[in-house]
């Protein structure tokens, strides 16, 4: 069985060609060379007062360092947007059970006026 895609469908697989083509291929082209132009080694030191010999001190590439720094800036953003998030999905949570509960009412109430439905006398011609 063949499966058409609608018109919504193709024009979403045709951005993300353009997006990986005009966009992620430069930005990889770029990240290569970046690393290719700074892979010579930097002391990072997290010792103010240390002078020439600080007591924390590390040798790294300085895009080892720079992608780094990217990583933890994305890694804390995501985390603070989970976070401030949190009363949404909270909601959601809620809102979902409260529609669970009203389906099932409404499910039981259905089944009822079926039972009752037959019950009934039948309706008066003469009316």
């Amino acid at each position: 069985m063949a499966v058409r895609m609608g018109k919504t469908e193709g024009s979403f697989f045709m951005f993300r060609k353009f997006l990986s083509l005009f966009v992620f291929l430069p930005l990889a082209v770029l990240l290569v060379a970046f690393t290719v132009a700074n892979r010579h080694l930097i002391v990072v030191s997290f010792d103010p007062f240390g002078g020439d010999q600080p007591a924390i001190a590390f040798e790294m590439p300085l895009f080892l360092l720079v992608f780094g720094c990217l990583l933890v800036g994305v890694v804390a953003g995501g985390v603070a947007t989970w976070l401030n998030q949190g009363t949404w999905r909270k909601e959601a949570r809620s809102n979902r059970s409260e529609a669970k509960q009203a389906r099932r009412e409404a499910d039981e109430l259905r089944r009822e006026a079926q039972r009752s439905h037959g019950a009934l006398p039948a309706p008066d011609p003469r009316i």
